[in-house]
Formats: C-alpha cells, sequence, structure tokens
C-alpha cells in the first residue's frame, strides 16, 4: 500500500529522548496511543490519554513485565494484511483492528554488559523478547505499518503525517524497516556473542558482526575499487575539515592512533603508508617532538600523516600548515591552530576521542580470509617493558639512559611493519627500516636513512620486532655505532648472538614478546 493513515499507535521504549514531543505530535494528528509499563506512565504523566496494554488485549502483564506484548491483538494488529479481504474478516471475527505504527527502542542490553562487575543475571534480564517481536511484526508489514526504532526518526515521522493526511510513505516506511532489521541483528549479535564469550566452544563455532553503515568512503586502495566504511567509526574520528576518506586514509587513522596511545609524554609522529617514519617526544612542548620526528625522514611528512598524543598548538599548526599532509590527528585544536590548518582545504584535519579508542581496543581485530574472517586480539599496547632491568643478557647493563631510550624504541618498533629495525635515543627516532624479507636487510635501510638524514648511530639504540634469527643483523647496528637493543629473544642462536654483543660491549635485553605486524 502506498499511504495508510495512521490511527493507531503502539509505544514501548526504554530511552525516552524525544517521545514527549514525538507522542504529543501523534495525538495533535488524532492517534490513539496504546502503551506499556513504564512508558505507559511517563505518558500519562504528560496529560496525554493512554490506554495501557493489558486494558487493549485483555491480558495481564505476567511474570515481571517479560509477558506483556506477546498476544495475538498486538501482533495480529501488526502483521494483518489490509488488502487481503480473508485477513480482514479474520481481524473482525477475532475483534483485531490494526496498529498502524511501532515505536519501540529496546532493553539496553548492550549498555548493561559494557559496565564493569555486571552478573550473567542482570545481563539476561536485558535480553528484550517483547521489544523485537514486535519490531520486526511490523517490520515484515511496512507495506500497511510505520516502526520506529530510532528518536532520531521521530520528526520525520511527524512531518510526513503532516504532509500526507496523517500517514507515511511507502519509501519511508521500508526505509525505517530496514533499519529495524539492521538493529535486531545487531542486537542478537551483541547477545550472543556475550554468551557465546562465557562458553570457549561457542565462540569457537561461531561469530556473529552486525554493524551499522557509516560512510561511503572516496575509494578502497585504488580509485577504481569501491569501499564503504560500516560501524561507529565517528563515536572516535571527527573529520573537522577536508576531503572525504579513502579506505588507506581509515588504515592509516588506525595505525597512527595504534601507535600514539603508547606514549604519555608529549609525542608527535610521522607515518606513510601506516608505517611511522619518524616519532619524537618532549616533555612539554610539542615542537619539539615534532622536531625530533621530522629530523628522522625530512620526505615523509609530504602526503604523509601526522599525530600527536596532545592538543595541537598554534606553534607546531604554523610549522605544519606550510608542509603538504594528507591526515593530521589529534586529541584537539586550539582556536589558533585550527585557524591556520583552515588554510589547507584537502588536508583532512582529524579529532580523535582517546578514551573512546581505548574501549574500541577491547574488540578482536576481524580480517577477511578466504572463505571466511579470522579474528585476533588487537596488539594495541608494547608488551615485555615490565621490569626491563632483569631481562639482560649481556655482560654489560644498559644505562639508564639506555634502558629509556629502548623502552622509547620498543613503543615505536611495534607499529612498524616486519620485519622492522628502529634506532632511536631516548627522545625519538634516528632509522627506520620496514617490511623487508629479511632482518638484516631492515637493518641496512636503517642505517642508510638515518645516513641521508645526516643523523649519527653512534650511541643509539637498537629495536627489533621480531628474535635476530643470526648475528648479522646485530652487526650491522654495531658497526653503525649502536651501543644497545632491545629484542624478544627466542632464537636458537641466542647464544650467538649474545655473544656478537658481548665482544662489542653493547647491552642487550630480551623481552620475551614479540611485536610481528603483517
Amino acid at each position: 500500500m502506498e499511504n495508510s493513515k495512521i490511527e493507531r499507535a503502539l509505544l514501548s521504549v526504554s530511552d525516552k529522548t524525544g517521545l514527549d514531543k514525538f507522542a504529543k505530535g501523534l495525538v495533535a494528528q488524532n492517534v490513539q496511543l496504546i502503551s506499556t509499563g513504564g512508558t505507559c506512565r511517563y505518558l500519562k504523566e504528560l496529560g496525554l490519554p493512554v490506554t495501557e496494554i493489558s486494558d487493549y488485549t485483555g491480558a495481564p502483564e505476567l511474570f515481571d513485565g517479560r509477558v506483556k506484548t506477546l498476544h495475538p491483538k498486538v501482533h495480529g494488529g501488526l502483521l494483518q494484511r489490509r488488502d487481503l479481504p480473508e485477513h480482514q474478516q479474520q481481524a473482525k471475527d477475532n475483534n483485531i483492528p490494526t496498529i498502524d505504527l511501532v515505536c519501540v527502542n529496546l532493553y539496553p542490553f548492550e549498555e548493561t554488559i559494557a559496565k564493569d562487575g555486571v552478573t550473567l543475571a542482570e545481563a539476561i534480564e536485558k535480553i528484550d523478547i517483547g521489544g523485537p517481536s514486535m519490531l520486526r511484526s511490523a517490520a515484515k508489514n511496512y507495506a500497511s505499518v510505520t516502526v520506529v526504532s530510532d528518536p532520531a526518526d521521530y520528526d520525520t515521522v511527524l512531518e510526513e503525517m503532516e504532509n500526507h493526511s496523517g500517514s507515511t510513505t511507502l519509501k519511508t516506511r521500508e526505509k525505517l524497516a530496514v533499519k529495524v532489521f539492521m538493529r535486531t541483528s545487531g542486537y542478537d549479535t551483541a547477545i550472543s556473542n556475550y554468551l557465546g564469550h562465557r562458553a570457549e566452544e561457542s565462540t569457537r563455532n561461531n561469530f556473529s558482526l552486525s554493524l551499522p553503515f557509516s560512510q561511503a568512503l572516496r575509494y578502497g586502495d585504488n580509485p577504481h575499487q569501491p569501499s564503504v566504511l560500516y560501524g561507529n567509526f565517528d563515536s572516535i574520528f571527527t573529520q573537522l575539515q577536508g576531503k572525504e576518506l579513502s579506505y588507506t586514509n581509515v588504515l592509516d587513522l588506525d595505525a597512527a592512533a595504534s601507535l600514539i596511545m603508547n606514549f604519555r609524554r608529549p609525542t608527535v609522529a610521522i607515518l606513510k603508508h601506516t608505517n611511522p617514519c619518524g616519532v619524537g617526544q618532549d616533555d612539554e612542548d610539542l615542537v619539539e617532538a615534532w622536531k625530533r620526528a621530522y629530523q628522522t625522514d625530512t620526505q615523509a611528512p609530504f602526503g604523509g600523516v601526522i599525530v600527536m598524543n596532545r592538543p595541537m598548538t598554534e606553534a607546531l599548526a604554523r610549522i605544519v600548515g606550510a608542509i603538504f599532509t594528507d591526515v593530521i590527528i589529534a586529541p584537539d585544536y586550539e582556536p589558533e591552530a585550527r585557524a591556520i590548518l583552515q588554510k589547507k582545504k584537502n588536508c583532512r584535519i582529524m579529532k580523535i576521542d582517546m578514551e573512546a579508542w581505548k574501549e574500541f581496543c577491547k574488540l578482536p581485530m576481524v580480517r577477511t580470509a578466504p572463505g571466511g574472517i579470522m579474528t585476533m586480539k588487537r596488539d594495541d599496547m608494547a608488551q615485555g617493558l615490565d621490569n626491563l632491568e632483569a631481562k639482560v643478557v649481556t655482560k654489560r647493563v644498559p644505562t639508564a639512559d639506555e634502558l629509556e631510550a629502548m623502552r622509547f624504541a620498543w613503543r615505536v618498533c611495534k607499529q612498524v611493519h616486519s620485519n622492522a629495525i628502529v634506532f632511536t635515543d631516548k627522545n625519538g627516532t634516528l632509522g627506520i627500516g620496514a617490511g623487508q624479507m629479511s632482518r638484516v636487510d631492515s637493518a641496512k635501510i636503517a642505517v642508510w636513512k638515518a645516513e641521508q638524514a645526516g643523523l649519527t648511530l653512534k650511541g643509539s639504540v637498537i629495536a627489533s620486532d621480531g628474535m635476530f634469527p643470526f648475528a648479522d643483523g646485530l652487526q650491522t647496528a654495531i658497526d653503525a655505532g649502536a651501543t644497545a637493543c632491545i629484542q624478544p629473544g627466542g632464537s636458537i642462536r641466542d647464544e650467538e648472538v649474545i655473544a656478537a654483543a658481548d665482544a662489542a660491549g653493547i647491552a642487550m635485553v630480551f623481552t620475551g614478546a614479540r611485536h610481528f605486524l603483517h
């Protein structure tokens, strides 16, 4: 049916945001209201005429409200087809009037299980049964029934009713129905995943994922590859200006956040193709941190990504504003910095909510695989840095400055693609070698990058994301001037590598943790 005048509406919501205006709008258009429990009391307190669900069905609410809308008069009112005479006759014979609009949002199951210390019993009680049932019945019959599951749609429905003599358009009803099935799918997914995580065998048998549409991306890896982003991206990143995001921009945002969240001091990092090209930190000044990051590779910022863990300052904005960059990320921006960066019309200026990012990191990473997907716990924080002094494997013990530099280098190295070699001092990177087939090649590239930048590696620290399978990679670093090394250890040739370190008089620690990044 193209248009269906709304004469009767059933309202049952846990989130009452905007409900007062919506319900009053319905009453103003002579719609009869039916409601349940707390929603009914709320509407009565507003002075609106409303019929309690038990009075409407003639059946009491049972079992502490677990059963109240599971009744033929409710679902028959929603599911009966208005265009079939036999349906209309059955409705008449059984005294089942039509219900033309359903407004339901579900028990807050997701919010409940997100709370610390929530019990299984508390979670179970927040599994909605009647709500999803009504939503699905109404959505199935969207040809005649308007179904509203999101307060953001209240105004649209009222406006359509005003413009279409009390009815909504078929296009809108279809759109709202799709939204319902997305919501109920996501709701069921949250329940199944929660219960599944409590029983390890269940999580091995099934994994469900349902995410809302977020935005169409500019393109994928290449312009001929369309790309779409799903999920709650906007709850973590806010785009303040610039071109629309592409698939690779989103990957860069992920890599930049994964890196910067590992540092506590004011830190600036420059990335290219998800690899760190330079990272610097300072006790107070972001500009000093920037200088230490920039010195590693002065070409990398051009068309690259700049990220920091402090609000962008005016002083730093004046520097980076003069460079062609693709993306800038900060937790906030000083007003003067925003004014400067607004001149970079095409640069994507992004704001990151760091607390939201931390919550996001609790979720597993998901990646497509032939015939399905793989999941993995996110490698969000550098591992193996606890009690580093006790993990020394060489005759020489590292100095306090070397230990500090080791911790810094290890946090950077975690985000460099394997095989990864990183030279640093305690405040900034000096040379980075990424993604090579052999570790010695990565070491040679890191040395070459430092030479190209005019930086000395004498007295530097080297970090390796994986063990040294031979002493040659470490020897390359020693020859370049490194005096300390941090690596996972675990090679069958560890003794050979340690012997090379001892022969050169350098200090080395084994973290016992590896940070491969593929």
